[in-house]
């Protein structure tokens, strides 16, 4: 089995995901969107297609050219009805290519914190997230698409969506690893100063909160993957 991730920053990758995918024998390719994209057949023929996030959003086009062909895989991934799984920037591409609108959210929404789950998602592998929390960063948001709703906050209604079989849209970062948080605060620095942050309450929540994060992240996930290649 094979994924195909595509990463946009160095420091958020697979996180904690990456070993649940390796002890399953998975073979992970990462294609640093920097570097290139896939070629489409290497996209098409993935088991599975990761898409994580960047600090870019969907609109900046003009500045990052690459974002055109990216949603162009990923309305393919969707049209195709192949498993996908979008974080973050990933879930917002996907949300654009069902034809949602993506725009600045009311707030930054950056920092530790948990989720309200829905009645779809309380049904669904997201359940394993349920009181546990996750690590927000994101300053845009989306309109619905045809899709179903599985987990909000009160900054974000639209925190989780469902598109199709084993297709699954997440604004939030279930995957991110807390021992490498000082990588994601040094990395956006400029974004944390900007929103007026406070960087070191920020450290100490991945300190107190992290393996409790990696725990819930990984049950998920793990939960995830059976449901979609094992169904």
């Amino acid at each position: 089995m094979r994924c195909c991730v595509l990463q946009h920053l160095a420091f958020e990758d697979l996180g904690t995901f990456a070993p649940i995918l390796l002890e399953a024998g998975w073979t992970i390719q990462a294609c640093h969107v920097a570097d290139g994209l896939p070629d489409a057949r290497d996209w098409r023929d993935a088991d599975l297609c990761i898409v994580l996030g960047g600090p870019m959003g969907v609109h900046d086009g003009a500045a990052y050219p690459f974002l055109s062909r990216e949603l162009e895989l990923v309305r393919s991934r969707l049209g195709e009805g192949r498993p996908l799984l979008g974080i973050c920037l990933g879930a917002q591409l996907m949300a654009q290519a069902l034809g949602a609108a993506v725009y600045a959210g009311k707030a930054k929404e950056i920092g530790w914190g948990g989720l309200q789950l829905t009645e779809a998602g309380a049904a669904s592998p997201l359940a394993a997230l349920r009181g546990a929390p996750v690590l927000h960063w994101h300053g845009d948001t989306f309109d619905l698409p045809p899709a179903t709703l599985l987990a909000s906050t009160d900054i974000t209604p639209h925190q989780a969506f469902q598109a199709g079989a084993g297709q699954l849209a997440l604004q939030f970062h279930a995957e991110a690893d807390a021992a490498r948080m000082e990588h994601w605060l040094m990395g956006h620095a400029c974004e944390l100063a900007a929103a007026g942050l406070d960087v070191a309450a920020i450290r100490q929540d991945a300190r107190d909160l992290g393996s409790r994060a990696a725990a819930a992240g990984q049950d998920f996930f793990r939960r995830w993957l059976t449901g979609v290649f094992t169904a």
